[in-house]
């Protein structure tokens, strides 16, 4: 086979390429797949493992973080985002093989075709029959992360299925010979892509990895010391010896990147007229607490300073006022009852609405400094 020297070049997301990129993740990095956690059910025993104890073998299904019981929920998470693609994860998505057709067919019926949908699977449980299934789902991308020998041949039977299918490793410091074979193999069985992810450490596995001598990166809340340096190691030789398509993730990418954009997307879809997203996702607000009658003190703000209704509210739920930052500043121009208090705060645009950020407010030229910080 001719192989020819091919260029090696940076994602959006700074992640690395050789060859081309798949849909699957150019989505993700934009941030507009929804995440299924579709169940923590797995039938492998990987060391390296990042689930946490209250996923791992445990059959939950979670959408974008919110845990969730059907998938009529999981289409509401997407349609709070704008999703224009969903990556169905575990655990192992086939070890509830009916719940992950009907997730595939339903967000296909719901979305629309162009709706792109990629799943990720050890493949253990992948036969002919259930390749066929997913293929007549809609499935577009089948991801395969071949834990033993004998699980290569799936990929062989996902690809005779007429499958789009793609290889996901984890790059474990040491194993550069045995990535090497592994890529191979993949050229050999003529795989569409192959994902090179590194290796981290998380609550649930770092103990494993500790016991095995693996290290956290230095300046890293979570990469393993040497994983990043083999991986480029195999994408320059994969790029003179591979006519493969090659695809490093960092992890930095999915916190970055890939969760920020997410996060974004749901921010501005779901922030009200006086919420401001910021670089970050967060909505940015200003907040008035009182013991009183709010009702009472939000009328006469609006009709001392002639606010419309949709640029100021009352949260029920967290008793409070809830305005621009600009407005607060008016507001407090005024003379607020006796224990009133403002507050800038900043929350992530998930269920619940966590609040990352609250500032307590005494004078307005606080909120001149902050708003200018975060121009």
């Amino acid at each position: 086979m001719l192989v020819m020297k091919r260029k090696i070049w940076e994602t959006i997301g700074n992640s690395i390429v050789v060859g081309e990129l798949s849909r699957g993740c150019e989505l993700c990095m934009k941030g507009e797949k929804l995440v299924l956690f579709i169940t923590g059910l797995c039938g492998a025993k990987c060391f390296y493992c990042p689930l946490s104890e209250d996923r791992k073998n445990v059959d939950v299904m979670y959408a974008n973080e919110v845990r969730i019981k059907s998938i009529k929920e999981a289409i509401k998470e997407a349609e709070l985002m704008n999703a224009n693609g969903t990556g169905i994860t575990g655990g192992d998505p086939l070890m509830v093989l009916d719940r992950t057709l009907e997730a595939i067919k339903r967000l296909k019926e719901h979305f629309g075709y162009e709706h792109h949908i990629h799943l990720y699977t050890n493949a253990i449980l992948l036969t002919l029959n259930n390749a066929l299934k997913l293929k007549k789902s809609g499935l577009d991308e089948l991801r395969i992360h071949p834990t033993r020998e004998e699980d290569w041949a799936k990929v062989a039977i996902a690809k005779k299925a007429g499958l789009f299918v793609g290889i996901e490793i984890p790059v474990i410091p040491g194993e550069i010979n045995i990535l090497k074979r592994k890529l191979r193999l993949a050229e050999k069985l003529q795989v569409d892509f192959v994902n090179l992810n590194e290796l981290e450490f998380t609550p649930s596995n770092s103990l494993n990895l500790r016991i095995r001598g693996f290290r956290l990166k230095k300046e890293s809340l979570a990469a393993v010391e040497g994983s990043e340096e083999e991986a480029l190691k195999i994408i320059r030789w994969a790029a003179d010896r591979t006519n493969l398509n090659v695809h490093y993730c960092p992890s930095k990418l999915k916190d970055s990147v890939q969760f920020r954009n997410r996060i974004k997307r749901i921010a501005k879809k779901i922030a009200k007229k006086y919420e401001k997203v910021t670089d970050d996702g967060l909505l940015l607000k200003g907040v008035i607490e009182w013991n009183g009658n709010l009702d009472k003190l939000i009328n006469k703000i609006k009709k001392k300073l002639n606010i419309p209704n949709d640029m100021i509210e009352i949260n029920t739920k967290k008793y409070r006022i809830e305005t621009s930052i600009e407005l607060l500043k008016e507001i407090l121009k005024m003379k607020l009852p006796t224990g009133a208090r403002a507050f800038i705060v900043e929350e992530y645009p998930i269920k619940g609405r966590l609040e990352v950020t609250k500032l307590l407010i005494r004078r307005t030229q606080e909120l001149n400094s902050f708003s200018e910080s975060t121009n």
